[in-house]
C-alpha cells in the first residue's frame, strides 16, 4: 500500500516534514520493488535523513546495548545513562524517538554484545 503525506507508517510522525515527505517517496519507491514493509520503511528513514540533513558525521551518535539485567542507551562517547528498560524491545520504542529528536545515528547491539545494525546514518 503507498502512503502519502496524510497517511504513513506511525514511526515517520516524528520526523521533520521534510525528511518524512522524501522517506515517503523511497518507501514508496522501494515497496514497489517487492521489499518488505519494515525494511523499506528502515532504508527508506535512514536514506531520507541522508539526503535532507547530509552524512551523520557531526551528529550525535547512540548506542543501545545490554548492561548486567537491563538495556540502556548511551551516547558512544559516553557512559552516561540517557533512558533504561528492563526489554530491548520497550526501550527501542523510547530510544528511536529521543535519538530522531536529537537528530541522532542509532547503533543497536544483541544480547552478546555484537552490532546488529545502525539506523538513521
Amino acid at each position: 500500500m503507498p502512503w502519502s503525506k496524510n497517511d504513513y507508517p506511525a514511526s515517520m510522525k516524528n520526523l521533520d516534514p521534510d525528511v518524512r515527505e522524501k522517506a515517503i517517496e523511497i518507501a514508496n519507491a522501494l515497496l514497489r520493488e517487492n521489499y518488505e514493509e519494515g525494511r523499506a520503511i528502515s532504508i527508506a528513514t535512514a536514506q531520507a535523513h541522508e539526503y535532507v540533513e547530509g552524512k551523520s558525521e557531526g551528529r550525535p551518535h547512540y548506542e543501545v546495548k545490554p548492561r548486567q539485567d537491563e538495556w540502556i542507551l548511551k551516547k558512544t562517547d559516553s557512559d552516561h545513562v540517557i533512558l533504561k528498560d528492563s526489554t530491548k524491545t520497550d526501550l527501542l520504542e523510547k530510544a528511536k524517538k529521543y535519538v530522531n529528536e536529537h537528530d541522532g545515528v542509532l547503533s543497536i547491539f544483541l544480547a552478546d554484545g555484537s552490532h546488529e545494525k545502525t539506523l538513521y546514518e
